[in-house]
């Protein structure tokens, strides 16, 4: 079983969409998925109870219980385990990301955002784990997406090669409890869902920790 973490102290940038999404592209491709959702706003289950169907399974937990809970997906028989982390809380981010095999941090462009990631890197980087950077709610043009780029490679942390743009298909399907590749097949988003689906199936199966 292999588990990803999508983690960021900063609110809002888009990690709940993430992970719901990674979740059904990864159960799309015949995996057995779990989300665990670590946010007190409990964003991932609310979802979960306004969509249709019945997978994936997503549990709101508090961060206590998340080994207790990988057990039990492990003794599942889950192939793909999603934690779903908090905004703000540390002590989360640091459990969350102790358990991972990989972490996948969203910030927006905006400079203020990229540089409010700072603990969460911390936190990866004290743990050792492989992570990288996506940039999320990207504009379609303007000098945001370089800037952001060039200030976390300034940090010293890897940048995902997918970008998630700034579109309404996310919002839409999020409210309808889909995913944006259910919502809109063969729209942008689910395309770029596609793609961060294959970055980080790539580094799940190639990295556990950085030595």
């Amino acid at each position: 079983m292999k588990v990803l973490a999508v983690l960021s102290q900063k609110g809002g940038v888009g990690k709940t969409t993430l992970a719901t999404c990674l979740a059904v592209a990864a159960e799309q491709a015949g995996k057995v998925v779990a989300i665990i959702d670590l946010d007190p706003q409990a964003t991932a289950s609310f979802w979960k109870d306004v969509r249709q169907l019945d997978t994936p399974a997503v549990a709101s937990i508090q961060p206590i219980r998340l080994p207790a809970m990988l057990k039990a997906c492990a003794d599942a028989g889950t192939d793909l385990v999603i934690i779903d982390g908090a905004a703000v809380a540390r002590d989360v981010a640091y459990e969350a990301a102790r358990h991972a095999d990989f972490v996948l941090i969203p910030t927006k462009t905006a400079v203020f955002d990229t540089m409010s990631m700072t603990h969460t890197l911390d936190v990866v980087r004290q743990l050792g784990k492989a992570f990288a950077v996506v940039l999320t709610f990207v504009p379609p043009q303007g000098q945001e997406t370089g800037d952001a780029i060039k200030a976390v490679t300034e940090l010293g942390a890897t940048v995902c090669p997918v970008t998630v743009g700034n579109r309404k298909a996310f919002f839409r399907a999020q409210a309808a409890g889909q995913a944006v590749q259910e919502f809109e097949a063969h729209g942008p988003a689910a395309n770029e869902i596609k793609r961060l689906y294959e970055y980080t199936d790539r580094q799940l199966y190639k990295n556990r920790e950085v030595v």
